[in-house]
């Protein structure tokens, strides 16, 4: 075995992916401390020695799985979404760039690439999105199509929610999510006593309906990730006539043998 297969054999090894989880989740929580005052000016160095040995194993660990796949490392995806991670840490963080030391915690994004269910998820994500897409386009229909009714049952009670498209449109996208609905009908319905009329059926469309079918898209492409995994085989039992011919044929072959032994040379 060459010592590229040996560096190959060890980064995918079960117990190095367990030392890189980890670190991933130490370095998680450095970071996170980092966020509290009180914790960098009592422990800021230790947090920060913490976080460049962290940053220092992750670039030892990607420069080891790209020795040992040379320039099949870029063809997995999750490899090129763990060397664009580890790259932008390694970014200067200074005058312009500031704002890319906040993006460290990137890294912790990389438990998605290294526990397997996790990708699963992911990848189901991605194999809907032809289906959310659709349905966002049908709920930006829905979304203009209210507005426009909207606006003109409630502009002229001069609630500046309802005050002209846009303004409607986002109210409406918030009744979608189901926030204060219910408060927004009882204000408009003293001027326009049939607003609940309108809510009423917005809700059943927009909310219950579609949001719904947001989420049937998402478990069909899961279930379908999910059926895509290979499974091995169950053993199947050998019939009991195959049994019998081993046994038969066992029999012959010892018996054959005490002949051997037992003839003269």
């Amino acid at each position: 075995m060459s010592v590229r297969d040996r560096v190959g054999h060890v980064v995918e090894g079960a117990r190095f992916q367990r030392v890189i989880i980890a670190v991933i989740v130490v370095n998680a929580v450095t970071l996170g401390c980092e966020t509290s005052p009180s914790l960098v000016a009592e422990h800021g160095a230790f947090l920060t020695a913490v976080d460049r040995v962290a940053l220092g194993v992750f670039v030892a660990e990607l420069a080891a799985r790209l020795y040992a796949h040379g320039p099949g490392f870029f063809r997995d995806p999750w490899n090129c979404f763990d060397f664009l991670v580890v790259g932008v840490s390694l970014l200067p963080a200074a005058g312009a760039l500031a704002v890319i030391r906040s993006l460290r915690i990137l890294r912790a994004l990389r438990l998605v690439s290294m526990v397997p269910s996790m990708r699963r998820v992911i990848s189901a994500l991605v194999k809907s999105v032809p289906g959310l897409v659709s349905l966002s386009g049908l709920l930006v229909l829905l979304l203009y199509v209210g507005g426009v009714v909207a606006s003109n049952l409630f502009q002229p009670t001069g609630d500046p929610r309802f005050s002209d498209l846009g303004a409607t449109v986002l109210t409406l996208f918030q009744i979608t999510t189901g926030d204060g609905w219910s408060d927004m009908m009882r204000d408009l319905m003293p001027a326009q006593p049939l607003a609940w009329v309108f809510f009423v059926c917005y809700l059943l469309v927009g909310t219950f309906t579609m949001l719904n079918l947001f989420i049937a898209v998402v478990c069909s492409a899961m279930e379908s990730e999910i059926g895509a995994q290979p499974t091995v085989p169950a053993p199947r039992e050998a019939p009991d006539e195959v049994l019998a011919e081993i046994r038969a044929l066992r029999e012959e072959v010892r018996a054959l043998r005490l002949q051997s032994v037992g003839d003269p040379d």
